[in-house]
């Protein structure tokens, strides 16, 4: 057979179009009469917004709309459209659509805030402190069901201690990282004539934006405050899935941090009341200190390790500093709990992952999502490892890989594996010569010839 793809030299189908400046992105489309909106952002790390007073800036001419939290009355996720109770600086408190950028910032200078200014807290450890001051009304944790941390029991993990010749333990520290994409954030909001939305956006999940979308721009009538966005959205027509038409366009750039809606929502409820395109382009600095970045992580392993390099036991504290919000936050610690051995198999195996609040901006995704962290710590610990055994580091992970039939902590019976092979591969096109009994090790079953 011959394939058409696999093992050819294929063009990248819009690299031609990249390199010559073709690419049309979203803060390239332009329809007639866009509105340009820009956010209020609170001055503040934390506080109550006491008072907000837009008068002046609705009076401005030029100024075609000015929404608070009371023009927004469902959240987005666990967190606010526009803040009342101010969890980060730079969160969104008011914002305006405006005929240009220097009358959009003008009517912002108008706008009068009173803000009772409370004690943050930024450091996830003491966050951690019962007397730490309060990031949420229920607390800094992150409730895994009844737990304030994922948990994951696989075996006995004291006895292996027991067991064990050698306790070695390590701290590891994985810092936050912005992605620094080239395009900063943009959406552009149009309303039509059915009332509907067109959202030109640059999400990397559009299935999960619209669901986000709908539930922000979605009220059913029934409390006094949803009775005017309920009446309003019923005029423009949006009910449901159906009413908002998302466009995803090229990426200038995400790396994982452009899943959430950051500046989708905004435009969106500004052009359901004005009836006109609205357009919300982040600046580099907004880009910098507000969006969303790779979360931090601190992890503690302490490790039962036999003479010959067998790990017999591995107990893990990690803490994730999720921001002010979850957003993403809870299903890094997920996937960091469930994959925090690494590809090697640990008969005993206690993780405890944290999910704690801060008054940070919120924290998300960039490459490898949780995974990276796993396998940072877990690597430079197998490195520790040998050096304290005197163990060469080939050997120590191809004495603890992952063979076929293996349960990992989760207690998945893992098929098609191909480590021990995979390693042997890469010592040889690094140049390293194994020794033989490395070579001769394979990755089949457990108690098989090897």
């Amino acid at each position: 057979m011959e394939y058409k793809v696999i093992g050819k030299r294929i063009k990248c189908y819009d690299g031609m179009a990249h390199v010559t400046g073709e690419t049309r992105y979203v803060d390239d489309i332009y329809v007639p009469g866009t509105l340009v909106v820009k956010a209020l952002r609170s001055p503040v790390h934390k506080g109550k917004l006491q008072s907000i007073d837009v008068s002046e800036a609705e009076k401005m001419p030029g100024v075609a709309g000015v929404i608070t939290n009371e023009d927004v009355p469902n959240p987005f996720q666990d967190q606010p459209v526009l803040a009342v109770n101010i969890r980060y600086k730079g969160e969104p408190i008011a914002a305006v659509a405006a005929v240009d950028e220097e009358t959009a910032l003008a009517a912002l200078a108008k706008i009068k805030v009173k803000i009772e200014e409370q004690v943050p807290v930024f450091d996830p450890i003491e966050a951690m402190k019962p007397d730490a001051p309060k990031v949420r009304p229920e607390g800094n944790f992150y409730m895994f069901g009844k737990y304030p941390f994922r948990k994951v029991v696989f075996g006995d993990v004291e006895a292996g201690f027991k067991e064990a010749d050698h306790i070695i333990e390590g701290e590891y520290f994985h810092p936050m990282h912005e992605q620094v994409p080239m395009e900063t954030w943009v959406c552009l909001a149009v309303p039509e004539p059915d009332g509907r939305l067109t959202v030109y956006t640059q999400s990397q999940g559009i299935h999960l934006s619209l669901g986000w979308l709908e539930s922000v721009l979605h009220a059913e009538p029934g409390s006094p405050k949803t009775a005017k966005w309920a009446d309003r959205t019923r005029r423009r027509g949006i009910t449901g899935f159906s009413d908002i038409k998302l466009i995803g366009g090229f990426c200038g750039g995400a790396f994982g941090g452009k899943m959430d809606v950051q500046a989708d929502h905004l435009p969106c409820i500004l052009a359901l009341k004005t009836g006109r395109p609205c357009k919300w382009r982040w600046t580099r600095e907004e880009e910098n200190l507000y969006s969303t970045r790779r979360g931090p992580w601190i992890i503690k392993i302490k490790d039962g390790v036999k003479k010959d390099g067998r790990i017999v036991a591995r107990q893990i504290k990690a803490i994730r500093d999720a921001g002010a919000y979850t957003s993403f936050n809870a299903y890094a610690v997920d996937k960091y709990s469930f994959l925090a051995t690494g590809p090697y198999f640990i008969p005993n195996v206690y993780v405890e992952a944290y999910c704690v609040f801060t008054n940070k901006v919120y924290h998300h995704a960039m490459r490898g999502f949780g995974i990276t962290h796993s396998a940072f710590s877990t690597e430079v610990q197998m490195n520790k490892i040998a050096a304290e055994l005197g163990i060469d580091p080939w050997e120590i992970r191809f004495i603890n890989a992952y063979h076929n039939g293996d349960r990992s902590p989760t207690r998945r019976v893992l098929d098609s594996v191909y480590l021990i092979e995979t390693m042997r591969e890469l010592a040889r096109k690094a140049g390293v010569t194994l020794p033989d009994k490395l070579m001769k090790m394979t990755s089949a079953e457990r108690g098989q010839a090897q």
